[in-house]
């Protein structure tokens, strides 16, 4: 039996993989390793969409769900969350920077001065002060 954030994420994989929303009795088709009950999917759906992670809208009688952000932007999120638990977070960072691939530092490069060149424009339109989304970051 998988525990409740293991299940969390594979009714937002079925969300993610979906073109469309889903109602509950469609996410409940994609889920084939295991029985569930329908009540257990439409509970699960529910805590995601109190959480902000799904959205949801009333179709006729039933409720059909989406993804409220892409998965790159959740599992951006739950990295910002775990290195929010560091006591040494830049530890942490050179350790995160160890364990990378040659192009995922190539890419994680790019990104950090794509926003090094952003955070420029938010200093010069908050008179020199640096914004919520630029504070704890370390140049690398």
């Amino acid at each position: 039996m998988r525990r409740s954030g293991e299940l969390e994420r594979a009714i937002m994989d079925a969300l993610w993989e979906a073109r469309e929303p889903r109602t509950a009795k469609e996410v409940l088709a994609t889920l084939t390793e295991e029985k569930l009950a329908h009540t257990t999917v439409i509970t699960v759906l529910d805590r995601l969409t109190r959480k902000g992670l799904a959205r949801r809208e009333r179709v006729g009688r039933s409720w059909r769900y989406a993804p409220a952000a892409s998965r790159e932007s959740y599992v951006s999120s739950l990295m910002i969350d775990a290195l929010g638990r560091a006591t040494d977070r830049e530890a942490v960072l050179v350790h995160f920077a160890h364990s990378m691939s040659g192009s995922e530092a190539d890419a994680l490069r790019s990104a950090l001065a794509t926003a090094d060149d952003t955070d420029g424009a938010d200093d010069a339109d908050e008179g020199g002060q640096s914004g919520e989304a630029g504070q704890g970051r370390h140049r690398a």
